[in-house]
This record gives structure tokens, sequence and C-alpha cells, in this order.
């Protein structure tokens, strides 16, 4: 909670910019409507991460599931510095809907030249 505060108050007075994902971490998968837009949710696992939940920043309402099991092809990997922003590797691609196609690095979506929403 009080890295919420700090990243409002880095926000507020333009410290640095408002993230466009931010993580949370859950015991239990969610269903479409736990989804809020900007929140990736990572589901835990026992020994590591499952699985990364979160809606399409393109805007067409599709939800990603993003496999983070190290056993798993393909498989993504989510960081988070301190604020609780999401960096995903590698880029996520919405090949149906609205075809977007980004990176998250700190937060923020960075467009692929290829994606229809940028």
């Amino acid at each position: 909670m009080w890295r919420d505060v700090v990243r409002s108050a880095l926000v507020r007075v333009r410290a640095i910019d408002p993230p466009a994902l931010i993580v949370k971490f859950s015991l239990q998968h969610p269903t479409p409507s736990d989804l809020v837009d900007g929140v990736v949710v990572v589901v835990l696992g026992d020994e590591h991460p499952k699985w990364a939940c979160f809606r399409c920043p393109g805007g067409c309402g599709s939800r990603f599931q993003l496999p983070l099991n190290p056993s798993r092809r393909p498989q993504w990997v989510v960081t988070t510095d301190w604020l609780q922003r999401a960096s995903i590797s590698p880029s996520v691609l919405q090949p149906n809907g609205c075809r977007a196609h980004f990176w998250v690095r700190e937060g923020q979506i960075e467009w692929c030249r290829d994606s229809a929403p940028h």
C-alpha cells in the first residue's frame, strides 16, 4: 500500500510518468470481471509464478493470459520495480481483435511498428 502512495505522489509531482501497467499478485486465477485496466495480475504457484493476466491495452477488451512457467513454451517473464511497475519480456502480440503488439517496460507500453492501435 505504501508503494501506491509513493507512486501516486511521484506522478503528482511529475517525477515519473503515470504507469500504464502495475503488478498485483494473487494466489488464484482471476476471472474476466476481476481484471482491471492497468493491472497485471501475476498468479503465484508453489515454486514460481504461473500466469500473467491483464486486459489488452489496445482497447479491444481481450484478455491476455501469458504463461510464466519456465518449463512452458512460449514463456514470458514479468518483473517489477520497487513501485510495482510491470516489465514484460518478450513482446506481447494480439493477433486477433485490435492487433496490438507491444513491449511493457517500467510500466509503460511501447508499441511496435506493426501494431494497429498506435
